[in-house]
């Protein structure tokens, strides 16, 4: 692990320790003890759900790879899952999108078109948080005033700009194409082909419109899901903050845990929801309850790729092999 990870992973810990023995050990177990796991059944109907739409999305995003060389829709949805169970154990969430664009290279998709439609998955699915972020502060006016919020929402609102830039600009693309010109003369030529081969297959989703129009909106109810998943958990946790606290606080708490300042959002999501709901009179304890249910959450959304993980390691060698790829 590089000295980054490693600190991050300190910071992770930390983090959480901290808060755990803030919120009293004793107290968050006891809110655990009392869980009803019948809106906790809900909210892993929901999670599965948004599950579906996220392969949903990449496989429209795939749109730009001719339809002789595009992978049957199998194959797709088994590289999409499977990426998505190993990605848990990855140091970042970015581990899962690196390992499905590497797997359907391996099904003879090109590089460019690869990387770009899970570079375009992930800037999407970041705008529907940025989207749903500014529709919480209209219902949390004094928290754009925030320092920590303000950060969240800057560095994904430059994000999204930059690769909507390079989709339909020129200019920006030729701009990036040039940054290239920087680099040692012995890895500049490589680099240069991979990021022009990049660069090009993202300029080609200007052509789809409707195409990033269906993702945006699967992105937007994907964060809609998620957000009623915290609600069931709330439920089952027995917390009293109405509907409209879970709308404005989710979709902010999913921003700063895009935060890259702790392993998979591991720290800041405990304390981004016990700061958020104490606003809403929950006490920190089940708040951070609440919070290690959300994460545990979205670990078993990934089970099923696990399963299919698993199937592809006792089946034929061939079979295995393409499993074993996602």
């Amino acid at each position: 692990m590089s000295r980054a990870g490693a600190l991050r992973l300190v910071v992770a810990a930390g983090l959480t320790g901290f808060l755990l023995w803030k919120s009293d050990p004793a107290s968050v177990a006891a809110a655990a003890r009392g869980a009803d796991w019948r809106p906790i059944a809900v909210a892993v109907i929901l999670v599965l759900i948004d599950r579906a739409l996220m392969a949903y999305r990449w496989v429209a995003l795939l749109c730009i790879v001719e339809p002789a060389a595009r992978p049957s829709l199998g194959a797709i949805m088994r590289i999409f899952f499977v990426s998505t169970f190993v990605g848990t154990f990855l140091p970042a969430s970015v581990g899962s999108d690196a390992v499905r664009a590497y797997s359907v290279m391996r099904l003879n998709v090109g590089g460019g078109d690869a990387v770009a439609s899970v570079l375009m998955d992930r800037v999407l699915g970041v705008a529907s948080i940025l989207i749903m972020a500014l529709v919480g502060l209209t219902l949390a006016s004094d928290l754009v005033d925030n320092w920590t919020i303000l950060t969240a929402l800057i560095v994904s609102a430059a994000a999204c700009f930059i690769a909507l830039a390079l989709v339909f600009s020129r200019r920006a693309a030729a701009i990036a194409a040039r940054a290239t010109r920087v680099l040692p003369a012995n890895v500049r030529q490589p680099v240069e082909r991979g990021v022009g081969s990049l660069l090009d297959s993202i300029g080609r989703y200007a052509a789809y419109h409707r195409e990033l129009a269906q993702v945006l909106l699967a992105s937007l109810a994907v964060q809609t899901l998620r957000i009623a998943q915290a609600y069931y958990l709330g439920r089952g946790l027995g917390i009293a903050a109405p509907a409209s606290a879970y709308l404005a606080f989710i979709p902010l708490i999913l921003l700063i845990m895009l935060l890259p300042v702790t392993i998979n959002g591991i720290g800041t999501s405990q304390a981004a929801f016990v700061w958020f709901f104490a606003r809403a009179g929950v006490p920190s304890a089940s708040a951070f309850a609440l919070s290690i249910l959300f994460v545990a959450l979205g670990i078993v959304g990934n089970l099923p790729g696990g399963l299919l993980y698993a199937a592809g390691r006792s089946s034929s060698p061939s079979a295995g092999s393409a499993l074993r790829s996602g």
